[in-house]
Formats: structure tokens, C-alpha cells, sequence
């Protein structure tokens, strides 16, 4: 019935990784590239957590 008034689990996942995305850019241009595919594995994880999410549904 209220349905609507829940959050989606995906949408906060969505926000994290575009958040994630922006840092790996800057920390790409700073030169830290080990970081970088940290962050970037980090990014590709939540890309994986978020399919599954939007499969499930």
C-alpha cells in the first residue's frame, strides 16, 4: 500500500557509484593509478551489486 514511501536500494547504490566515478576521475588525472583501479574495482563492484538488484525485481 505504501510502497512508494520505501527506498530503492538500487537508486542509493546509483548515487554511491556515480560519486565513486567522479573521485576515480580526479584521482586518475592526479596520477595515482594504483588508487585509480582501486577505486575502479571498487566502481565495478557496485556496478555488479546493481544488476543483480535490478534483476531481482
Amino acid at each position: 500500500m505504501f510502497s512508494f514511501l520505501k527506498s530503492d536500494p538500487a537508486k542509493k547504490l546509483e548515487v554511491k557509484r556515480k560519486k565513486l566515478l567522479e573521485e576515480a576521475m580526479r584521482t586518475q588525472r592526479s596520477g595515482d593509478l594504483k588508487l585509480y583501479a582501486q577505486q575502479m574495482a571498487a566502481i565495478d563492484q557496485l556496478e555488479k551489486e546493481i544488476e543483480a538488484l535490478q534483476a531481482g525485481k
